[in-house]
């Protein structure tokens, strides 16, 4: 009986640590705004009724999302905690690198794991690092999804960093370069 019930727990919790990310640590921090948007919900999201085509390329994109975490902060400790855990995270996942975009004090890296084609991708993370005056903001997006459909998402979810992903979106067709 012993056997079994530690062979249960032992398998719960590799399930457990499994399924976590690297950045559900931000979660429920002071000084970090959080957004989680988790496979179930982009399953009931996906059954809305279509209205236009801009709300079917919305649909069609969140039927192939699995998982969105967004945090985005103001406090400078913070923002440097986020950036060395997203530093550390892109040392090991195996992303390339899309694009990087300065403007007005304003970093903003986009790396990307690439599936079955160059066109489609398996994982997002997005950092922009709004160097004290503006948001810094780590995004972690992933599903089986073309990267042109993305300006569709975050316009719709209107997402802390959206307008720089949407740029991105619309400047690439695929991964570009590395590290």
């Amino acid at each position: 009986m012993k056997k079994i019930f530690l062979s249960l727990l032992i398998l719960v919790v590799t399930n457990v640590a499994f399924g976590q990310s690297v950045f559900d640590k931000f979660e429920d921090q002071e000084k970090i705004r959080t957004v989680i948007v988790n496979k179930k919900m982009f399953s009931l999201l996906s059954k809305m009724k279509v209205e236009d085509k801009e709300t079917q390329q919305y649909v069609n994109l969140i039927k192939k999302l699995e998982n969105l975490k967004v945090f985005a902060t103001q406090s400078d400790s913070k923002a440097e905690e986020m950036k060395a855990t997203a530093e550390k995270y892109l040392k090991t996942a195996g992303m390339e690198e899309l694009m990087r975009i300065t403007d007005k004090g304003k970093s903003v890296k986009i790396y990307v794991k690439s599936g079955a084609t160059d066109s489609q991708i398996k994982e997002l993370l997005m950092f922009v690092d709004g160097s004290g005056t503006e948001e810094t903001v780590l995004m972690s997006l992933t599903g089986n999804f073309d990267l042109d459909e993305l300006s569709v998402l975050t316009e719709k979810m209107k997402l802390p960093g959206g307008e720089d992903l949407k740029k991105a979106s619309k400047g690439s067709k695929g991964p570009k370069g590395g590290k």
